[in-house]
């Protein structure tokens, strides 16, 4: 599923139905309405549903390589054993990208222009600060990025160039801190730390864009 940046095909579309209604079948509970080809638009906006082949089955194992690389959590990075709280990184990170047509996390080392676990795990660091002593201790590769301390030792140092705070340019106010606060109530390290799915359905700035 791709997002799109040009929506004429969309108004095109509207007025073809307006001008030929398209058939359907009206049952007391619903209208099913016969397909219509939408033309290809001009520009197409980055996937917003992708990469279904790297979807897993409950209980299979839980501790390999799941997830597009740049919406990896951080315990598929360290190699831990994961949940359906990596679904609710997914969920933070894509919602980034929906409303500002970029990714938050580029996770590609811009000096080899490879994908990168070091950069990854950096820019993450940037924008959540130093993780949970406890959170790195489950982890067996932990030590290549982070010292005993947890202090970064990647050698990649972000913390001045990136933060959600200068990155979030839509809101002011109570609007901009109640909405970094629904993504950081998804993007934590520890994955016990995220809220479930019921409970950010009670968020304040996600109910205040309720229909």
């Amino acid at each position: 599923m791709l997002g799109l940046s040009d929506d004429s095909v969309l108004e095109a579309f509207e007025k073809d139905e307006i001008a030929n209604p398209s058939s359907r079948n009206i049952y007391p509970d619903r209208t099913i309405y016969q397909s219509r080809p939408i033309d290809r638009p001009k520009a197409i906006g980055l996937p917003v549903l992708s990469d279904f082949g790297l979807a897993r089955f409950e209980g299979g194992n839980s501790d390999d390589d799941i997830q597009p690389e740049i919406y990896r959590a951080p315990e598929v990075l360290l190699d831990m054993d994961w949940s359906y709280s990596a679904d609710i990184w997914n969920i933070g990170a894509m919602i980034w990208d929906i409303f500002y047509d970029k990714h938050l996390f580029d996770a590609y080392d811009p000096i080899t222009n490879k994908l990168s676990n070091k950069y990854h795990i950096s820019e993450m660091a940037a924008y959540l600060g130093p993780p949970p002593q406890r959170f790195l201790e489950k982890s067996e590769t932990s030590w290549k990025y982070f010292d005993r301390s947890g202090r970064l030792i990647t050698g990649i140092d972000l913390t001045d160039k990136l933060s959600l705070e200068a990155r979030e340019e839509w809101f002011d106010g109570e609007k901009k801190e109640q909405f970094l606060n629904f993504i950081r109530s998804m993007l934590r390290w520890d994955l016990n730390d995220r809220l479930t799915a019921h409970e950010l359905l009670d968020d304040p700035w996600l109910n205040d864009y309720k229909l």
